[in-house]
């Protein structure tokens, strides 16, 4: 077990280096970390490229894949549905419907356009107001696959909703929203990562502590209750966690899809358990891997231009799902 996590921690240290080396400017790994420990570079421009634009890309990337990642397992473990998730369930939809409001109508609605809180209130607030819609309809509805199609009709009607403020808008603004959902780590400035990464660790800091309710959830709410535990705050603050980060990951960085979907179950394979107080830890470190890996895949390496980071975890996220489906035949046992 020490051995896998090492192994998984010498990974993310591994591609946190080459996220910062490689890019339009290959930068030796040597001078990166000559860099981060005040060491002498030979080139000011390479120290002005790290510390200004690549270093908080790969903070970022780290953050926002380990937050959606953790989203998504404490939503498959709620749900007891292996296709629960952030995104699949209309949360990302909801922050996205905020940021939309904000971008689209926010001058002809007194708001204050392009303001880093008021993207983040925006898409936390849709986020929660959206999840909290998911858990009102969970006290009615019993079966998940009902639940599950009701959040998606929550996806649509939020879509819908975009598309009528994206036609009256003007085609600027259209822009800036269309550019937003494309997604993106690097558009986040040093005053931005002091706002990004504090949100991000509450999320995963209230999440975290809920490791031993949620094994006890694997079991039904009926015998979480029999054992004395208190289901609606458990409830509660597994929905504060999961909005607070999928809506700033969302805010800051744009809809990114499939993290929360693919890699809880891909940290449920590589460790054979369901225990969240192995998965918790495994999930947050696969979760920022995973999203290195796609950071450096849409970098392009040696290119002028950057692949939208949405287009790369949907091109390497729908595979992976597809593989977990087969090999595992029945996904659902990790819920009994």
């Amino acid at each position: 077990m020490i051995l896998r996590y090492s192994l998984l921690a010498g990974i993310l240290l591994v591609l946190f280096l080459l996220s910062i080396s490689i890019g339009s400017v290959l930068i030796p790994l040597q001078q990166v970390v000559a860099v981060l420990f005040g060491g002498e570079v030979e080139k000011n421009a390479w120290e002005a490229i790290v510390l200004n634009f690549r270093l908080p890309k790969a903070i970022t990337a780290v953050c926002a894949g380990a937050g959606l990642a953790f989203s998504g397992l404490q939503m498959q473990t709620l749900f007891k549905n292996p296709l629960a998730g952030p995104f699949v369930l209309g949360i990302s939809s909801g922050a996205s419907l905020g940021v939309a409001i904000l971008v689209l109508a926010g001058s002809s609605l007194g708001l204050a356009f392009a303001s880093s809180i008021g993207m983040v209130t925006a898409a936390s607030l849709g986020a929660f107001l959206v999840l909290m819609l998911i858990i009102l309809v969970s006290v009615k509805v019993k079966d998940g696959m009902s639940l599950l199609i009701v959040g998606i009709m929550f996806g649509a009607f939020t879509s819908a909703v975009v598309s009528v403020l994206q036609y009256f808008s003007s085609a600027d603004k259209i822009q800036d929203f269309l550019f937003w959902t494309f997604g993106s780590t690097g558009n986040l400035s040093w005053s931005d990562i002091q706002l990004f990464v504090p949100i991000v660790m509450l999320g995963i800091l209230i999440g975290a502590v809920q490791a031993k309710p949620l094994n006890a959830l694997l079991l039904g709410e009926h015998y979480a209750e029999s054992m004395g535990m208190p289901v609606r705050l458990v409830r509660f603050f597994l929905i504060l966690s999961t909005s607070l980060m999928a809506g700033v990951v969302t805010a800051f960085c744009g809809p990114v899809a499939f993290l929360g979907l693919a890699v809880p179950h891909m940290s449920r394979i590589l460790f054979k358990t369901s225990n969240h107080f192995v998965l918790v830890p495994v999930t947050l470190l696969l979760g920022a891997i995973v999203l290195l890996f796609c950071d450096i895949i849409a970098q392009v390496p040696g290119a002028d231009f950057v692949l939208p980071i949405n287009a790369v975890t949907s091109l390497f996220g729908a595979p992976v799902v597809i593989w977990l489906i087969v090999k595992r035949r029945n996904l659902s046992k990790s819920f009994a």
